[in-house]
Formats: structure tokens, C-alpha cells, sequence
């Protein structure tokens, strides 16, 4: 039986724009949030605007939301500790911050991306870095547009934990008139379903940006849900996760939302501009331009055919343009295809 209580504090690391929209959800449920900021002028922009003018300008936080750019002061007495950094950066920041979280809290991961060079998922990173079993790593994911849910408009998402227990408390914690969680206990196949549907998105984005239709882009949604079942099926994960809130669900929205950074990411490769240029011009990270190569990765590790990964790589690594590999798709030898 799990020993996390149903209330308490939770401290959110970090006050990125879905950091901040969690914490609106976590506040509405009833617990006592602290949001961890990288920079004190955001921590302090919080406290006296009562709101993130950086991420979610216009969204008013629940007095129960501090901020702090202090970790200690973060991580002191949470028994929850919510993970929303960019994944690439998890490890190093998370060996940083390891030493002061108490030694019984669970880790929740709210990130979507696959780390560069070891293939990990980020629940592995956790595992790695804290050295906490699975008992006490879980995974939110679903389609979770951050604006949308800071605005409090109705949304699911799956909270997967090893310990069907702790996911049932989580889901508790997080349950509020707007945000309703599913549970399971299939961490991979929710993390896999998250971070392969940045890469799809950033395909979708680019068949936008060049101007073609719903056609097009349905096409892709589909064949990438097939390229993810095939991945995280070989590597264990159940089908039906992928049909669920943290696979369908989470690929739809990120796909068609304008309100979506890979799928944006993706627009602006569509219309020419350069990996470099756009990460110029925006201070938001989308996932699945760094994952796609780590998941492609794990992809020809175990065997399994991933066009959608391989050409996304290709055109992020400016080794491809988003024309080209529209064409590559549909040039594709089809004899061996499973539809």
C-alpha cells in the first residue's frame, strides 16, 4: 500500500509554461505548491503579479502557488516532487537538486522527450540520478495544451506508476472540476506515446507549412501512430496505452493545435527557415526536435522501421529539406508496409 498522503506539498521544478499551467491544477485540487524558477526575476514576478508573465501572461495563480528560485527552499517538506524541465536538461539539473529532496518523495515526470546518446526515458533519468525505485517515479501525459489548462478548460491526462497505489493517490492530488486523470501502470508505453508524438507533430507542422491539407496531415497522424505502436509495442508497452489519452489523445491535439510548439516548430521548417533560425526566434523548447534523433535511435536498436523519425531527424539536422521528405514518404516502397 502506498504511504503518500492525499494532501500535502508539492514543489513544481520548473516555472516554464507547463510547470506554471500544473501548478494551477495542482493548487484547484488542494495542495500547497511551491514553483521553482531557474531565474529569481521570474520567482519574484510571481509573487507580485500573481501570475508567470514570461510563460502564461494573463493567468491569474491560486494564493496557494509560491515561487522561489531557491531549490531547498523548493524541495523542503514536499512530498511531491513535479518534474517539468526540457528533458535534455533533466540529468544535469536533477543531480543538482537530488541531494535535497526528501528521501521518501515520489518524482513525477511531466516531460516528453527521450534523452540524446543513452536512449533513456525520462522516468530512467529519475531512477538513475535519484536512485528511487519505480514505486516512486510516475509519468502525467496526455493531451495537456498549457494554455488551455491554465485556462481551466476541461481536459484528461493518464497518471502511470509501477505502483498502482501511489498512481491512485497521484491521481487524487491532481483531480480537480476541470483536469480529470485516468491511472496506470504502463510508464513506458505513456512516456514513449508522449515524446514519439512531438516528432509525428513536427512531420504535421511541416505538410502545414508547405501549404498541403487535411489529407495530408491525416495521413501522417495515422502512420505515425503506427510508427509509435510498432516502437514501444517491441519494447514491451501495451497496445492499448497508445489508443488511450496518453497515445491518441496527446498525438491528436499536439498534431492540430496551433497552440502547439512542434507542431509550430514544425510550420516554420515548412516554410524554410532553418533548425538555427528558429531556435532564434523563440524562447519555447520543442521536444521532439531534439528527441527525434534518440528515438530513432531506439528505433534501429530494437529493430523497428521509423520513416517518420528518420526523415524528421534528417530535416531538423538540415541534412533534408521539409519538401524532400514529404516526397521521400510518399516514395516509399509500400511491399512491405503494415497498415
Amino acid at each position: 500500500m502506498s504511504t503518500l498522503p492525499t494532501g500535502g506539498k508539492v514543489a513544481v521544478f520548473s516555472a516554464g509554461s507547463w510547470g506554471t499551467a500544473f501548478s494551477v491544477v495542482l493548487a484547484d485540487a488542494g495542495n500547497d505548491v511551491t514553483l521553482w524558477a531557474r531565474r529569481p526575476e521570474v520567482a519574484e514576478a510571481i509573487a507580485e503579479r500573481r501570475e508567470n508573465p514570461d510563460y502564461l501572461p494573463g493567468v491569474e495563480l491560486p494564493p496557494s502557488v509560491t515561487a522561489t528560485a531557491d531549490v531547498e527552499e523548493a524541495l523542503r517538506g514536499a512530498d511531491v516532487v513535479v518534474l517539468a524541465t526540457p528533458s535534455q536538461s533533466l540529468r544535469e539539473n536533477l543531480t543538482t537538486w537530488a541531494p535535497h529532496i526528501e528521501r521518501d518523495a515520489v518524482l513525477v515526470s511531466l516531460m516528453k522527450g527521450v534523452e540524446l546518446g543513452t536512449q533513456d526515458r525520462m522516468s530512467e533519468v529519475i531512477g538513475q540520478v535519484t536512485g528511487a525505485g519505480p514505486e516512486r517515479i510516475a509519468v502525467i501525459s496526455g493531451p495537456n495544451l498549457a494554455k488551455e489548462i491554465a485556462r481551466r478548460e476541461p481536459a484528461a491526462s493518464v497518471v502511470a506508476c509501477a505502483d498502482e497505489d501511489v498512481a491512485q493517490v497521484l491521481q487524487q492530488r491532481c483531480h480537480t472540476a476541470a483536469f480529470r486523470p485516468y491511472t496506470s501502470t504502463d510508464v513506458l508505453g505513456c512516456e514513449l506515446g508522449g515524446a514519439y508524438k512531438n516528432v509525428v507533430a513536427l512531420s504535421v507542422g511541416m505538410a502545414v507549412g508547405l501549404g498541403f491539407g487535411d489529407n495530408t496531415t491525416a495521413s501522417v497522424i495515422t502512420r505515425g501512430l503506427a510508427e509509435t505502436a510498432r516502437l514501444a509495442m517491441k519494447l514491451g508497452a501495451n497496445p492499448l496505452t497508445l489508443m488511450g489519452l496518453a497515445g491518441l489523445g496527446d498525438l491528436v491535439a499536439t498534431c492540430s493545435s496551433p497552440l502547439s510548439r512542434n507542431r509550430t516548430f514544425g510550420e516554420k521548417l515548412g516554410q524554410g527557415m532553418s533548425t538555427e533560425e528558429i531556435y532564434a526566434s523563440t524562447k519555447q523548447v520543442a521536444e521532439g526536435a531534439k528527441s527525434c534523433s534518440s528515438l530513432l535511435a531506439l528505433a534501429e536498436r530494437t529493430g523497428v522501421d521509423a520513416p517518420i523519425a528518420q526523415h524528421v531527424d534528417a530535416v531538423v539536422a538540415g541534412r533534408m529539406t521539409a519538401k524532400q521528405m514529404m516526397e521521400a514518404f510518399i516514395a516509399r516502397d509500400t511491399k512491405s508496409e503494415i497498415y
